[in-house]
């Protein structure tokens, strides 16, 4: 079995802020209220590009489940918050952001728009969940759900085509999975640029643990710098106590079958680290083309059933692409307004330029 490391590093992280507004605060709370309430009476879904303070975001026509009355996002975070929620401020760091600028980059961007519409930590942030992530090039999968030997009360496994997709150990607080990161990306987060940070796009695999504040504040990790000093301590008692991966043999103590070298490579990392700190550069033009090439693709697919229906007008099944494009063209041009594209086209413009894809 060939084991290639690729990277590691936060795939999610959250964490509450309780901020306090000063005496030339910025954020103006009847304000966003009136904003919203104007998008919810107009029954518009598309969110609404603002800017405020040193950050541009889409502000959100609704709240969110968890009962804060705003949310607004871009390409770094998604804030949710409210003037009267205890914290005030719930932040989501985004996984391209994360791996593009690091975990402590970003909680110092927040910090730094706060500033800038006049508001001040009152008290230390808090985080509530941080997803660690090692991810792997492996060319077989030699291994189980029996191979694991874990702590963890409740496991399950994911299939398609009779095919292995991941691995689960655990729940609520601690949940870790052993997926394949490549069908994860092709089936639902289309987050292509991985493939860049890899420099592969196949057989890669991704062993990540998603810590809840319950177990993150048992090792002492309660604000971000206590996550930089202490994450090393929290993923050595993981990957050495909690699960490990096994290569089973006729031993009857599972504990004492021989570690798998994959977790052997991982435990080596991880013995390593005093701090993940990541930083990638990450190529948006080459982003963008991919995006492209999606919809094109899309759009293909409908030019094939367009040929498709003006081939039963026809009662013919032989339609050429270019008829075909040209039908389309047609009919694009008959519902094409002006006006209508300028605003569309402005506000995808804005919301794309914002994180929303």
């Amino acid at each position: 079995m060939s084991i290639r490391f690729l990277l590691h590093g936060h795939d999610t992280l959250e964490s509450a802020y309780y901020l306090a507004p000063g005496s030339h605060c910025l954020l103006d709370f009847t304000q966003l209220g009136a904003e919203k309430e104007a998008l919810c009476s107009a029954k518009v879904r598309s969110p609404k590009a603002i800017t405020l303070g040193s950050e541009d975001f889409l502000l959100m026509p609704n709240g969110t489940k968890s009962g804060f009355p705003f949310l607004i996002e871009n390409e770094a975070m998604s804030i949710q918050f409210g003037e009267f929620n205890k914290p005030n401020f719930h932040v989501t760091y985004r996984s391209f952001a994360l791996w593009q600028f690091g975990a402590q980059t970003l909680h110092q961007r927040f910090l730094a728009w706060a500033a800038s519409v006049d508001m001040t930590p009152f008290m230390p942030e808090r985080l509530s969940r941080v997803d660690f992530t090692f991810d792997y090039q492996l060319d077989t999968l030699d291994f189980d759900e029996d191979s694991f030997v874990s702590q963890a009360t409740k496991d399950n496994q994911h299939r398609k085509n009779r095919t292995v997709q991941t691995f689960r150990f655990g729940e609520g607080k601690l949940v870790l999975r052993i997926y394949n990161k490549i069908d994860e990306i092709q089936e639902k987060s289309a987050k292509t640029w991985f493939f860049d940070l890899w420099g592969c796009n196949e057989n890669v695999w991704r062993i990540e643990w998603q810590v809840r504040k319950e177990l993150l504040r048992r090792v002492g990790i309660r604000c971000f710098a206590d996550l930089a000093e202490r994450e090393g301590d929290l993923l050595r008692v993981l990957a050495n106590d909690h699960t490990t991966l096994r290569r089973p043999n006729d031993d009857s103590n599972r504990s004492r079958w021989p570690l798998h070298p994959l977790w052997t490579d991982l435990q080596a990392r991880i013995a390593a680290l005093d701090g993940l700190g990541v930083v990638r550069e990450l190529d948006r033009v080459a982003l963008l083309n991919e995006r492209e090439l999606r919809i094109a693709v899309s759009v293909y697919g409908y030019l094939k059933r367009i040929a498709a229906i003006s081939g039963l007008r026809q009662h013919s099944e032989n339609i050429d692409f270019a008829t075909s494009f040209d039908l389309l063209r047609r009919r694009v041009e008959g519902i094409h307004d002006d006006l209508t594209w300028r605003n569309d086209v402005q506000r995808r413009y804005h919301e794309m330029r914002l994180g929303q894809w």
